[in-house]
């Protein structure tokens, strides 16, 4: 008996790497999105003029999740409204709050116990919407029971005693783990500045690379900008094509000594996301040096409520992804340091 047991944990841990690709999926007014730690969000998208819930979930057994309704976004100033709880309405009537420990301010609201949240969506999965009384806020619910049992898939719960939505028998170390977070460390974390020459030197390589480049942009509106690597790389950047509100860039890794060795950058994804392939353009390309990280952020549009928002690392020989943030829903409600994430790494 005690060797079965011990087979079958091996095989949920030797599993859970296998279930962990990102996923990110819409479910009529519900959008989830799963990174690769299985930690799984969802919240209502479109016409819900700031008034936003959200549910977060992370894999394995303990099941650790948090919910909150929000009245705010891009476009709105909550502070002009009153406290959003007493107004609350369930298919046009108040709604109750089952008890427990909800911490509760003026345009918010949140818990994080799993049995409360539990019974919450118990309440609130088979209706159509919660409005706000005196107020245009609305969280459709159509899609709400799609998105938990697409979660619940997602992390192997469903038939267990923690799912959302088809609850079992199973105990909660049937739940897979998340798998370990893997981690892309810090190269050369302060590399010797480069001197006046060095930067005057590779900026002049960095014209004639541009001269010598296929790019759109007009010459008078392209920058070369370089950056100290590692002790004996520099990062080399120049603006290549522009749109309405993003730039194109093109990237390369220059030796700092003459005479000048380069590489183009490659951004390559270690998932395929939903739309395209695994190959990433640099859009408006910059590199931290405090993070030492190259951040991409291709915007959906000028309001940069949506699209995608990549940080990268270099390991020595290439950057890789350190995390990647997309929202594909344009709707007013957050920026590119809150977008979902499919993919994180320490």
């Amino acid at each position: 008996m005690f060797y079965r047991v011990l087979l079958a944990l091996l095989g949920v841990f030797c599993a859970s790497s296998l279930w962990a690709a990102p996923a990110q999926q819409r479910f009529t007014d519900w959008q989830v999105t799963c990174n690769n730690q299985n930690y799984c969000v969802t919240r209502n998208t479109g016409e819900h003029h700031g008034l936003v819930m959200t549910l977060g979930r992370s894999a394995g057994a303990r099941s650790d999740a948090m919910l909150r309704i929000d009245l705010g976004g891009k476009g709105l100033s909550p502070a002009k409204q009153p406290a959003i709880a007493p107004r609350l309405r369930l298919d046009g009537q108040p709604l109750t709050l089952p008890a427990g420990p909800w911490r509760i301010a003026p345009w918010h609201l949140a818990n994080d116990n799993p049995q409360t949240i539990a019974e919450f969506l118990l309440l609130i999965q088979d209706a159509q919407s919660i409005t706000l009384e005196e107020g245009d806020g609305v969280i459709s619910l159509a899609g709400l029971k799609a998105a938990l049992l697409f979660i619940d898939a997602q992390q192997k719960r469903v038939g267990s005693e923690t799912a959302w939505i088809k609850k079992g028998d199973d105990p909660p170390l049937s739940v897979p783990p998340a798998p370990a977070l893997k981690e892309v460390a810090v190269v050369n974390p302060t590399p010797t500045p480069l001197t006046q020459e060095e930067l005057n030197d590779l900026l002049d390589y960095g014209s004639m690379r541009m001269d010598n480049t296929q790019c759109s942009l007009d010459p008078m509106r392209r920058e070369v900008r370089v950056t100290a690597l590692t002790d004996d790389k520099a990062l080399l950047v120049v603006d290549c094509e522009a749109g309405a509100y993003n730039t194109v860039d093109l990237a390369w890794l220059v030796s700092r000594k003459k005479p000048y060795a380069s590489r183009l950058v490659r951004l390559r994804l270690p998932f395929t996301p939903a739309k395209g392939g695994n190959e990433l353009e640099l859009m408006n390309a910059v590199f931290d040096e405090k993070t030492r990280e190259l951040t991409t952020l291709a915007k959906g549009r000028g309001l940069e409520d949506c699209g995608v928002m990549t940080r990268w690392r270099f390991d020595g020989q290439r950057f890789r992804l350190t995390r990647y943030a997309e929202e594909p829903s344009c709707d007013n409600w957050h920026g590119p340091d809150a977008w979902p994430t499919l993919w994180v790494t320490r």
